[in-house]
C-alpha cells in the first residue's frame, strides 16, 4: 500500500524503487502534514491512500482508524482521500496517529497488513507573546547611574520555537522609553538616564511590548504594564521653616527648665528624615542645651545655668539641625577607561544549523564609559576562531556567518570579540560570545549496527526472532519518534513480517511454518527506518537472517553461507563498481596486446638485420696498444675460412663462390691459398701501429688489395671488346643471378655483320 500527498506525489514512485539505498532526504509515504487553522469551508485535503492492487473497479474498500478517525479524519472509501473536516489547533495537539486498511468490497477480507501513519500539524504563527506573570512592579533608587538594572520581564510564545521564528520573541519599551529602556533580546529593564528624583516623581508606568518573528513585519505581539518605583536616598537637607525663633522664660527660671520647642523639615523619606539638633554658637552653648524629641523629632531647648535678666536681657541661641544618615559627596575624577561590554557577563546567541552565509547571528554592543556615543571598533580574537566561521561588522558589532555550520560536528562556538577605542585602540576589552547551534533534522536514522539474525528450521509463524534499534546523530528538542516498516520491495514477502513495538525499536517474527536451508539459507529483509522530522528523513537497512539447524532445545547447530536476496535490484553503487572493474581489466588487456606486439616488431627488426651483410662496427673507445683482448678479431681473420669439403657431409654451395677458388676447393689445386692477403694485412696492421699520427685507440683501416695471378684477368668489357680474347667466360652463368647480366655480355653468340 503506498501513501501520497499534495506535497510529494511527484516523488512516490522514485521512493518506491529504493532498495538498499539510503536516502538522505525525500518525502515519506507514512507521514502526513496538515496546516493548522484552516479557515477554509470545504474539508482540507491531507492525503491519499492507495492499495497496489487497486485497479480502479471500486472493489476495494479503504478505511481509516485511530486518533480523529471519522470525526477530525475522514476517508473515502472508494479513492482513499484523506479530509481534515475540522479546524486544527498545534498548540492543542501537534500530530494524530492512524491506522490504515485496504479490505475487499464484498468480502471485507484484509488485502494487505494493517498500516500505521502519522498526521503532523504544522505550525502557522496564530499565537502572540503572552507575559504571563504580570503586572510588574520594580524598583530603583533615585539617582542611579545609566544602565542601571531595575528588573526583568519575560513573554513566552506558544508557537513551535523548532519551525521557523514564530517563537522569537524580541521587547521594546512603548510608553516610558525616556527614562527607561529595555534590552530586545533579555527583557531586561535598565535605566536610561541618571537623574532620576523621588522627591520630584516617585513611580514611573512603562509599557513594555513582546513581539514574536524576531520583529519582523508581520509579526504578533502583546504587550505589559510595569511599574517602577523610585525609592529614596538622603539627597535633602534638614530645613528649618522660618529663620528665627522667639521664646521667654523667667529669670528664676531652674535649670532644665524648656524654653521652647524647634522643628526642621526634611524633604526625604523614612529614616532619611531621622534628625538631630546642637547649639554651634559659643554663647548658647554655656546657658542653654538642646535634645531632640525621639517622637516628634522637635528640638526641645532648656536652661543649662540660671539666667540674670540684669547682666543680659537677651540672648541669641544658634540651633542646627543634621541628619543621622547623611551622604558624603565624593568627585572622582575621570581616566580613559577601556569600552565595556553589554552585558558584561557575555553573551550567548543561537543560530539555526541550516543558516545560509551570511545569515545574521547576534550583535554585540560596547560602550565607552568616559564619553556618551563614542566609537568603538569590534573585531574576533582569530585564536578562538581558527576556522574563520564568523565575521562580525567592526562598526555595527553585528556577527554573521562565513562557513556554512553543521551542528554533529560542533554544537557549541565560543569565540572572543575585542571591542577598542576607535580614537585609542590601545583601550581594549574583551567578552565571550558563545554560539549554539540549534539542531535541523538533516541526518537520516540509521539502523544501531549491521543486523545478522538466525532462526531455526523448526520455527513457528509468529515467532519473535530478532528486536532492531536505530540511531540518529541529530537531537530534537521534542525527542526521537521512529517508524518502522518493511521496504516496498519487500512487503510482500511470504518469509516474515515487522511489528512496530512504538518505542523506537522494531520486532521481526516469522510468518510461517518451518525453512529449510537445503533450499533457502540466508534472507536479506531490507528495513526502512523513518524519523519524525521536519522534514522526516530516512534510511533502508538490511537485516540478513540465516537459517540454522537447530537441536531439539532450539540451540544453533550449523548455518550455511549460500546467500539470497529477496530483492535482486541491484544499487546504483554495485553497478558503478561492476562498470568499473570490467573497464580496468579491458585496459590491461589492450596493454597486454600492444606490449605484444612492440615485442615482435622488435624481433622482426633483428631478424632482418640478421639477413644483411654482416658489417661489424666498433664505434666505443678501446684500451689502448697493449690491450690484444679487447675486441674480437675473428670476424675479421675469418671472413673468407671455410670449412673443408668431406664427401660425407653436405659441404658449402660451391656456386656462390668465385670459379678460381671453386677450382681450389675442389681439389684441383689443393687448399685455397690465402697467405698472400694475410701477408698484405699483417703488413698494413704494422704500418698502423707504427704511425704515430694515428690516433691512440682502434681505427677502422681500408683494405684495397685484391691480390696477385687472378686467373680471370681483368673482366673489362673495354678490354674485352679490344682483343680477340677467345677465353670462355661460360661459367659465369654458374655464378649465380648476380652474374647473370655480366654473364650475358660474355656468352658467345653469332659474328656481327661487316658494315653492321
Amino acid at each position: 500500500m503506498t501513501r501520497t500527498s499534495d506535497a510529494s506525489k511527484g516523488r512516490a514512485k522514485d521512493q518506491g524503487l529504493m532498495s538498499h539505498e539510503r536516502v538522505k532526504r525525500g518525502w515519506v509515504w507514512n507521514q502526513f502534514f496538515v496546516v493548522e487553522e484552516y479557515t477554509g469551508t470545504e474539508p482540507l485535503y491531507v492525503g491519499k491512500i492507495h492499495s497496489d492492487s487497486d485497479e480502479g473497479d471500486g472493489s476495494i474498500k479503504y478505511t481509516i482508524s485511530g486518533e480523529g478517525a471519522g470525526t477530525i479524519f475522514i476517508i473515502d472509501e472508494i479513492t482513499g482521500d484523506i479530509h481534515a473536516t475540522e479546524r486544527l489547533d498545534r498548540e492543542e495537539k501537534t500530530y494524530y496517529t492512524l491506522r490504515a486498511q485496504a479490505r475487499d468490497r464484498l468480502t471485507d477480507r484484509p488485502l494487505e497488513p494493517e498500516s500505521e501513519f502519522v498526521i503532523k500539524v504544522q505550525d502557522i504563527n496564530d499565537s502572540e507573546p503572552k507575559f504571563l506573570e504580570g503586572p510588574y512592579i520594580g524598583s530603583v533608587a533615585e539617582l542611579s547611574p545609566i544602565g542601571t538594572s531595575v528588573m526583568k520581564v519575560t513573554a513566552s510564545d506558544a508557537d513551535d520555537p523548532t519551525y521557523g521564528s514564530s517563537a522569537r520573541v524580541v521587547y521594546s519599551v512603548l510608553e516610558g522609553e525616556k527614562f527607561f529602556t529595555v534590552d530586545n533580546q533579555t527583557g531586561v529593564i535598565l535605566t536610561a538616564v541618571a537623574d532620576l528624583d523621588r522627591e520630584t516623581q516617585d513611580r514611573y508606568e512603562l509599557v513594555v511590548k513582546a513581539t514574536d518573528m524576531a520583529g519582523q513585519m508581520g509579526g504578533l505581539s502583546g504587550s505589559t504594564t510595569v511599574t517602577i518605583v523610585i525609592t529614596d536616598v538622603n539627597d535633602n537637607p534638614p530645613r528649618f521653616p522660618q529663620k528665627m525663633y522667639q521664646f521667654t522664660v523667667s529669670e528664676g527660671a531652674a535649670v532644665g527648665t524648656p524654653v521652647g520647642r524647634v522643628m526642621a523639615t526634611d524633604a526625604d523619606m523614612g529614616e532619611n528624615t531621622d534628625m538631630s539638633y546642637l547649639i554651634k554658637d559659643e554663647e548658647g552653648g554655656e546657658l542653654f542645651r538642646v535634645a531632640t524629641d525621639g517622637d516628634t523629632q522637635e528640638a526641645i531647648i532648656t536652661i543649662r545655668k540660671p539666667l540674670d535678666f540684669e547682666n543680659k536681657r537677651t540672648h541669641n541661641v544658634v540651633v542646627e539641625a543634621v541628619n543621622k544618615h547623611t551622604i558624603v559627596r565624593v568627585t572622582v575624577t575621570d581616566t580613559d577607561e577601556p569600552p565595556v561590554f553589554r552585558p558584561a557577563e557575555g553573551a550567548v546567541m543561537e543560530v539555526q544549523e541550516d543558516a545560509r552565509l551570511g545569515a545574521l547571528v547576534g550583535i554585540v554592543t560596547a560602550v565607552d564609559p568616559d564619553m556618551e556615543n563614542a566609537p568603538v571598533r569590534y573585531s574576533i580574537d582569530q585564536g578562538t576562531d581558527q576556522e574563520k566561521i564568523f565575521n562580525i561588522d567592526p562598526v555595527t558589532g553585528a556577527i554573521t556567518l562565513v562557513k556554512i555550520l553543521d551542528r554533529e560536528t560542533a554544537g557549541w562556538h565560543n569565540i572572543t570579540v575585542t571591542a577598542v577605542e576607535a580614537d585609542n585602540p590601545s583601550q581594549a576589552s574583551q567578552t565571550s560570545v558563545s554560539i549554539r547551534i540549534l539542531d535541523v533534522n538533516d541526518n537520516p536514522p540509521e539502523l544501531a549496527t549491521p543486523y545478522e539474525a538466525s532462526i531455526c528450521e523448526d520455527a513457528k509463524p509468529g515467532q519473535l526472532i530478532h528486536t532492531i534499534s536505530v540511531v540518529d546523530r541529530d537531537e530534537p528538542q521534542s525527542g526521537h519518534r521512529f517508524y518502522f516498516t518493511l521496504a516496498p520491495e519487500a512487503a510482500n514477502n511470504r518469509h516474515f513480517t515487522l511489528w512496530d513495538v512504538k518505542d523506537n525499536t522494531a520486532g521481526i517474527r516469522t510468518q510461517r511454518t518451518g525453512f529449510n536451508r537445503q533450499e533457502q539459507n540466508v534472507y536479506l529483509l531490507p528495513i526502512l527506518v523513518v524519523d519524525s522530522g521536519p522534514p522526516a528523513l530516512s534510511s533502508t537497512g538490511t537485516l540478513t537472517i540465516h537459517v540454522c539447524g537447530c537441536d531439539t532445545e532450539g540451540a544453533i547447530q550449523s548455518c550455511n553461507a549460500t546467500a539470497y536476496a529477496i530483492s535482486a535490484t541491484l544499487s546504483p553503487g554495485a553497478l558503478i563498481a561492476l562498470l568499473v572493474c570490467m573497464l580496468i581489466l579491458i585496459v590491461l588487456v589492450l596493454l597486454i596486446l600492444t606490449l605484444k606486439r612492440h615485442r615482435k616488431g622488435q624481433r622482426m627488426s633483428e631478424d632482418e638485420e640478421d639477413m644483411r651483410d654482416n658489417v661489424i662496427k666498433y664505434n666505443d673507445e678501446g684500451g689502448g696498444e697493449q690491450d690484444t683482448q679487447a675486441y674480437d678479431m675473428s670476424a675479421l681473420r675469418s671472413l673468407y675460412d671455410f670449412p673443408e669439403v668431406k664427401s660425407a657431409e653436405p659441404g658449402p654451395d660451391l656456386r656462390s663462390l668465385p670459379q678460381w677458388i671453386q677450382g681450389r676447393v675442389n681439389g684441383d689445386g689443393g687448399a685455397a691459398d690465402f697467405s698472400v692477403f694475410k701477408g698484405y694485412i699483417r703488413k698494413k696492421v704494422e704500418q698502423a701501429d707504427a704511425d704515430l699520427s694515428v690516433p691512440p685507440y682502434d681505427s677502422f683501416q681500408t683494405y684495397a688489395f685484391e691480390g696477385s695471378s687472378s686467373p680471370a684477368l681483368s673482366l673489362s668489357s673495354i678490354h674485352t671488346l679490344s682483343t680477340t680474347s677467345e677465353q670462355d667466360f661460360s661459367y659465369l652463368s654458374d655464378w649465380g643471378p648476380r652474374f647473370r647480366q655480366l654473364a650475358g655480355f660474355y656468352s658467345l653468340g653469332p659474328p656481327e655483320e661487316e658494315g653492321s
